[in-house]
């Protein structure tokens, strides 16, 4: 989710910092800083350092406390016998040991609760039993709650912490893996979210199991996570690790979770959650009409000079300009509330594409809007709105999320193409494309797709197998740009301003050639003026178009998009 990102890795856990009495207050040293610190103030900002933002590690009654309403959770499967499936020498005292310091039954404590009235599944890791390894209980516990939780029609949160397979319990440890994950298989065919918090540290086969699987993956600032750990990396191949090395915000720059969340937004978070992932009555927003119209009288009103009909490469030159509205700036009004998801679970986070969900109403959509940047310095980190193949990844994995919770899809088009770089052929981008167009094909909830800009190549088509195709008055789509058409034909670019005309490429062309369902006005030209407008009756559109699909089945939607390109 679209939240601050702060702190480091903590290197100590809550139940380990040393304290120091003063006159009336209590001093504890912060895992991160090293400063002493009162402890009221930092328990009062759940656990978090007032002095440098870093995580302390909580115990789980303070973890749950955090998360579930008052006096609602309610603990399961407590009291299974000891397994000592090695006859492991000392085990059985060793986890006696851990039981009477932690008060625990095992590492992970399962059970259900309420968060903000809306019922849930969580399960919780604690670091001080053993390093929250994973051995036959936890595994047995998890599984256990999986399935209770598919019988009641629940949601799953699991705050993951580990140091990995419990090595006590050798090879029985290493199957909690499968098994775990076999669970999840079950949760997630019947359309269950399961979700997962990955804690400080996060580490192993926890990793490589139940903690990478959830739907929406997030982690709190600075966790240490990783498959390997920073020892076993440094002692198998001596290789030595740069700073943030498998931290939070290392994993989310590299595409391989959704977010980073705070501890004071992280109850919220859950709620929203619980929220945008289940099916809904479509209920959408009500319109102020009269004012609506109101506005649009005024503007053309105010800006009938802008009116004259331009030419096809004027609008080519048009949707180029740095100041025209993207798909992310109609965002704020045509959905009562976004938040952002990151990253194609394998290699990036593409920033030239953004993917989160929306509400409208109380209908959660899928919303994804490619994006060419504000300034110089962003226009090169987005790469000018070129779309990498993790981009197209990131886009089809948020559209598949979206299937599987029966969420409509709206995707914002505005693309010079994919990017044509070495870096993109050799991660793929010719299957990345065709990938998304097969898949998108496939999909059985509504997908409305929108130009609001540049529609370039087969770039822009990845995005852009919808249901229904629409675009601003004075967007343009395109086979490849006027330049790369003129010198291809004509041996020629500077003759673009001749092919742009010949191309076909605007709203009214598009239109009359049945490429494109509905052009939406931009009274006078998209800008910073009309920006609110064109987005409230693209919300009004929007609405309607969510109408006609209520009560369609998947089956009839998937078979009227194939109809619909099939006719070309």
């Amino acid at each position: 989710m679209r939240l601050l990102q702060f702190g480091k890795k903590n290197d100590r856990p809550e139940s380990t910092v040393a304290a120091k009495s003063g006159a009336d207050k209590e001093w504890i040293p912060c895992p991160k800083c090293g400063k002493l610190v009162e402890r009221s103030r930092v328990v009062k900002l759940k656990y978090v350092c007032y002095e440098c933002g870093g995580y302390f590690r909580v115990k789980t009654t303070n973890r749950i406390r955090m998360v579930a309403d008052k006096g609602t959770f309610d603990p399961w499967f407590e009291g299974m016998a000891v397994s000592n499936p090695l006859e492991f020498p000392g085990y059985e005292d060793k986890i006696l040991q851990a039981k009477e310091k932690t008060g625990l039954d095992e590492a992970l404590t399962v059970g259900s609760c309420k968060v903000f009235g809306e019922e849930a599944v969580i399960a919780v890791c604690d670091a001080r039993f053993m390093m929250a390894s994973m051995g036959r209980i936890v595994g047995e516990k998890l599984t256990l709650a999986v399935e209770r939780a598919i019988e009641r029609r629940l949601p799953v949160f699991v705050f993951c912490c580990s140091g990995g397979a419990r090595m006590q319990e050798g090879i029985v440890s290493l199957m909690q893996m499968a098994k775990t994950s076999s669970a999840i298989a079950r949760l997630r065919e019947e359309g269950l979210l399961y979700c997962t918090i990955l804690t400080d540290p996060t580490t192993g086969g926890v990793t490589a199991s139940f903690a990478m699987l959830g739907d929406v993956i997030m982690a709190e600032p600075g966790a240490l996570v990783g498959f390997a750990g920073p020892r076993v990396i440094r002692q198998t191949i001596g290789q030595e690790l740069p700073e943030g090395f498998q931290t939070a915000e290392f994993l989310l720059e590299h595409g391989i979770i959704d977010g980073i969340v705070e501890r004071k937004n992280l109850k919220k978070t859950i709620h929203f959650l619980i929220k945008s992932h289940r099916s809904v009555e479509g209920n959408y927003a009500d319109f102020d009409e009269t004012n609506l119209q109101y506005k649009i009288s005024e503007l053309v009103t105010e800006r009938l000079h802008y009116a004259q009909t331009k030419s096809a490469w004027e609008k080519v030159k048009g949707v180029r300009m740095a100041t025209r509205p993207q798909g992310i700036d109609y965002v704020e009004y045509i959905f009562d509330y976004f938040t952002e998801a990151h990253g194609d679970r394998a290699f990036r986070d593409d920033p030239s594409i953004i993917g989160g969900i929306g509400f409208i109403g109380n209908q959660p959509v899928t919303v994804i809007s490619e994006d060419k940047g504000k300034n110089p310095e962003d226009y090169q980190k987005k790469n000018f709105g070129m779309p990498m193949p993790e981009g197209y990844r990131k886009a089809l994995r948020l559209m598949q999320q979206a299937e599987h919770f029966n969420r409509p899809i709206i995707c914002f088009v505005n693309t010079p193409g994919a990017y044509p770089g070495m870096e993109a052929e050799e991660r793929g981008m010719g299957e990345s494309i065709a990938r998304n167009l097969m898949e998108m094909s496939k999909l059985k909830v509504p997908v409305l797709c929108i130009l609001v800009g540049e529609g370039g190549s087969g770039g822009a088509l990845a995005t852009a197998v919808g249901n229904e195709v629409w675009m601003l008055e004075n967007a343009t789509y395109s086979i490849l740009s006027p330049e790369g058409f003129a010198s291809i034909l004509w041996k020629d670019s500077n003759r673009a301003a001749e092919a742009s005309e010949v191309m076909k490429i605007t709203a009214t062309d598009l239109l009359e050639l049945k490429v494109i369902e509905k052009i939406i006005p931009e009274y006078g030209g998209a800008d910073e003026v009309t920006k609110e407008v064109i987005g409230k009756n693209l919300k009004q559109e929007i609405c309607a178009f969510l109408e006609r699909y209520n009560g369609m089945t998947g089956e009839a939607i998937r078979e009227e998009r194939y109809r619909r390109f099939r006719n070309f």
